[in-house]
């Protein structure tokens, strides 16, 4: 058996000394130090031999398998050396040639909305605020004095989960949330996707997304309200815009308004984008109910507030005279590239 392993390793050193590249070196490998390998068969028959002889026979193949991993490690390295100087001569790089051209997308128009909004509220010290979009009724319509018996609850208008759970059809619930877990002075606005079962047409989607705002401290007034929405609407549509108040009905706010802006095309003469009318219809707006800083936790003896709220969609709409909402949400690159 010695004879045999003197033979294995007197093979495999020539063997080795051949080789030529890493693939016929690591073939080598497997052929004579594997699980199957020469070496590891003479290990295998050790039983038949004579129980003094064991030892010595299992010293020797050992030794020679120290010794052929040596020479492999060795060959290894001296092969990647010589590929590496092959690569180094025949690989030519021209560090001239110009480079594939790279194109660069662009934000969303609805994300850049959603930006500049930020940005000017930021600046006004108002904090964002986030919450789920799949909601519980309870902060979705009761703590926002919306009645089980309102419109807005049922299963045509809303995408209801189960009986108490729901996609949000507003951000409103967010400032609820913030309303429960901390106390005034509260200035957030909350940005975010909702829900409606909309049928989708030019004006409508069932997602859409909404900023909306909230003030809660002491004193506050609607002329605080009025003022907020004015550097609003001139920081965002231009320094020209003036607002006005129509009233309307919101059951979370007391008294509620619809707020307009002039067109920022026409300048209030009347134009394509304002149909004629010279106002454009913005976000719909109010005092905070009572029964709503009651439901969460605050005192309206003590405490007022106003909140607001718009469609992104909309104010994306008026601002780059798109006409059809589908146009935000189809990812056609030809439209969304000229934003």
């Amino acid at each position: 058996m010695k004879e045999q392993i003197n033979n294995i390793k007197k093979n495999s050193i020539k063997e080795i000394e051949k080789a030529e590249n890493l693939v016929e070196l690591n073939n080598l490998k497997v052929k004579y130090l594997g699980k199957k390998g020469e070496l590891t068969v003479v290990l295998r028959g050790m039983g038949s031999l004579a129980p003094e002889e064991r030892p010595k026979i299992g010293e020797l193949v050992n030794q020679v398998r120290d010794e052929l991993n040596i020479l492999f490690e060795q060959k290894e390295k001296e092969l990647k050396k010589k590929e590496l100087i092959n690569r180094i001569e025949n690989e030519n790089i021209d560090v001239t040639e110009p480079s594939k051209k790279s194109t660069l997308g662009s934000l969303h128009p609805i994300t850049q909305i959603i930006k500049e909004v930020e940005e000017i509220f930021l600046g006004m010290g108002y904090e964002i605020a986030d919450g789920p979009e799949v909601e519980k009724a309870i902060y979705n319509f009761d703590k926002l004095n919306t009645p089980p018996d309102h419109p807005a609850r049922d299963i045509q208008d809303t995408f209801y989960i189960t009986d108490d759970i729901l996609l949000r059809s507003q951000t409103s619930p967010v400032q609820a949330r913030v309303m429960e877990t901390q106390k005034p002075p509260i200035k957030i606005i909350c940005p975010g996707a909702v829900y409606r079962s909309d049928s989708v047409d030019a004006t409508h989607s069932p997602v859409f997304h909404q900023i909306e705002g909230l003030v809660v401290d002491k004193n506050i007034s609607m002329a605080d309200l009025k003022g907020t929405l004015e550097i609003f609407a001139k920081k965002c549509l231009g320094e020209n815009t003036k607002i006005r108040f129509r009233p309307h009905h919101f059951p979370f706010t007391e008294p509620s308004a619809e707020a307009d802006v002039s067109c920022f095309v026409c300048g209030g003469k009347g134009c394509r984008v304002c149909k004629g009318e010279g106002w454009i219809e913005l976000l719909g707006c109010g005092m905070v109910h009572p029964n709503v800083l009651n439901f969460c936790g605050i005192d309206p003896e003590e405490y007022t507030g106003f909140a607001f709220g718009f469609g992104v969609e909309r104010i994306a709409m008026a601002k780059f005279g798109i006409e059809d909402m589908r146009l935000l949400f189809e990812n056609d690159v030809r439209f969304l590239k000229q934003f």
